[in-house]
């Protein structure tokens, strides 16, 4: 077994599914890990929030390691459905190359910015971020060209120039994902990946529709509650 370094990494959570994945992986890297949480005014911010401290108490991830932001300025700028209430949070309509309403503009880079500074701050060289690339024709911050851009200006514009942002699920499809949880014991049950509802998922939004399908294709069972299943395979 490949011991584990005992450099400290930065993990994004956000309570997703693909950021509990994420996690996963830095805790079999890494020995001490450090959780960062954005609460940008997104729709199901209070069960997102329930979630990540849920994954931080599973992997013991200390209180003086976890850190939750506000960036509620995303809800002012709005232009998205996540943050704004004028635009509706639609449901999935099948696979389409056009960017979703879902969408929050620029959002990533503000969120690896906030990691990167903490990260400067408390020593740690890792930054976990669970993008996918199987979202990146909705989502132009979850391309690997993206990440590429965003280390190559984190070399240039921090102190020593090594801290590297990593995405350990960004080539692994939804079911791929569900597996490699179930593979590495992480608590599926405590992730949140709706946009639209706290109580239980919709199980109709874009979010959703991946997540349910993911399961489907890898065989199994969603954990989680929702107020309907429908079928996406």
């Amino acid at each position: 077994m490949k011991s584990k370094s005992t450099e400290l990494a930065v993990v994004l959570v956000s309570g997703g599914m693909d950021s509990l994945v994420s996690a996963a992986i830095a805790n079999e890297a890494h020995e001490s890990l450090a959780f960062l949480h954005l609460n940008y005014g997104q729709n199901t911010e209070d069960k997102e929030f329930e979630c990540f401290q849920k994954i931080a108490e599973f992997y013991n991830v200390p209180e003086s390691l976890q850190k939750v932001i506000d960036i509620t300025f995303l809800k002012q700028i709005g232009g998205s459905s996540l943050t704004d209430d004028q635009i509706e949070v639609k449901k999935y309509h099948g696979d389409s190359e056009e960017i979703p309403d879902s969408y929050v503009p620029f959002r990533n880079t503000h969120i690896i910015s906030m990691a990167v500074s903490w990260a400067e701050v408390i020593g740690a060289k890792k930054i976990y971020i669970g993008a996918v690339e199987e979202d990146s024709s909705g989502y132009p911050d979850c391309r690997p060209s993206y990440y590429q851009a965003m280390n190559a200006l984190i070399k240039q514009g921090t102190k020593d120039g090594d801290i590297e942002v990593i995405t350990p699920v960004i080539d692994l499809s939804k079911d791929q994902i569900v597996k490699k949880a179930v593979e590495l014991k992480a608590p599926i049950a405590a992730s949140w990946s709706c946009y639209e509802k706290e109580d239980k998922a919709c199980g109709v939004c874009d979010s959703c529709a991946l997540r349910l399908r993911g399961f489907e294709k890898a065989g199994l069972e969603d954990p989680i509650e929702y107020h309907q299943r429908p079928k996406y395979t």
